[in-house]
């Protein structure tokens, strides 16, 4: 039966991908494309489709309905009777993510005032508890909701929080984010292909660390963002990550010397440099991250890497359509966004 049942799914998730946005698609739009341009090209995609059915006229709108298909998705792989026990692990555990993104998002929006915007993801979602946590009015609040959820060990970072200084806040998402990717390295133990999605979540967490590192220096928070350092990594040990908090942003890439990723870091500096924006410095590195993972996971069938190479690539096939239709909502050429997308 688990032969079966491993049958069943890589079919079902091989079908999956095979219906996402591709690169041919978004080379056909016009150099300024309209919304409609970009709805009308990516129609044949299971996304496209989707949203066909939806009102559309503001990118707010798009932003929603993109996340709102997203979450869909993980639903039905959680309804799904026959997938293996190893691969609902997985599942289970990387679906957090999508709760420490909500979490941050509601302080955010503590913090300023505004109500938060949230993606219907995660457990918190599966326990229809996601309106009161984007309701919370203060962070007793959230930390009751995620106490109700069985997150209580998201709940305990949140205790030291204060809404009203921007250092804490950034000091409690790398907390968070901390305890999440974590979790992670505990899920490839016991489970087949254990030692390769080992290594898939090592190369996360060096990528996690190098944006904690870059964001952290462009902060001005430097090293006193060390402890929040994700140990596990594939090329950056936690020592490693630590020494690179106490340098500037343009001695990253030398002090990562003969290592892969001192293109990457390169990368990173041209872009902050260029753009002085830590969102454009997240998508470079979100670009490489998913370049390396392709590597290791997009290759493996009938296994439990299969369902994390699903998520990945629908999580960055939103990514890319939040930047198409952003570009076209603002009437931005897709050009100049086209370095950013990423496609397998």
């Amino acid at each position: 039966m688990p032969d079966a049942k491993y049958a069943f799914i890589s079919a079902y998730l091989k079908s999956a991908e095979a219906k996402t946005v591709t690169s041919d698609q978004i080379s056909r739009l016009p150099k300024t494309a309209s919304p409609q341009d970009v709805l009308e090209i990516i129609r044949g995609a299971d996304i496209g489709r989707f949203l066909e059915e939806v009102p559309v006229k503001t990118f707010d709108d798009s932003d929603k309905y993109l996340w709102q298909y997203f979450g869909q998705r993980l639903e039905e792989l959680e309804w799904l009777k026959l997938m293996p026990a190893d691969m609902r692990k997985i599942l289970n555990t990387y679906r957090v993510k999508y709760d420490v993104i909500n979490i941050k998002a509601v302080l955010l929006g503590i913090s300023t005032g505004k109500k938060a915007s949230v993606i219907p993801a995660g457990a918190i979602y599966s326990r229809g508890l996601l309106d009161e946590l984007s309701g919370a009015a203060k962070v007793s609040d959230v930390i009751q909701v995620l106490i109700e959820c069985n997150l209580g060990v998201y709940a305990s970072i949140l205790k030291e929080y204060v809404a009203e200084e921007a250092k804490s806040r950034f000091l409690t998402e790398a907390k968070l984010d901390r305890e999440y990717y974590q979790s992670l390295l505990n899920v490839p133990k016991g489970i087949r292909d254990g030692p390769l999605l080992a290594k898939a979540f090592s190369i996360i967490m060096d990528m996690m660390n190098l944006q904690l590192v870059t964001r952290a220096i462009i902060e001005g928070i430097g090293p006193e963002a060390g402890e929040f350092v994700i140990s596990g990594g594939y090329i950056i040990p936690e020592a490693v990550a630590r020494d690179l908090l106490s340098h500037k942003l343009t001695d990253i890439p030398g002090k990562l010397g003969g290592t892969q990723y001192r293109d990457i870091a390169e990368e990173v500096v041209a872009s902050y440099s260029r753009t002085k924006s830590i969102t454009a410095v997240e998508e470079v590195i979100d670009k490489h991250k998913f370049r390396l993972l392709r590597e290791i996971l997009s290759p493996r069938v009938m296994t439990p890497l299969m369902i994390v190479w699903y998520l990945i690539v629908k999580e960055v096939e939103i990514k890319n359509l939040r930047l198409v239709l952003k570009a076209a909502f603002d009437n931005i050429p897709v050009e100049e966004i086209k370095g950013y997308l990423v496609f397998s």
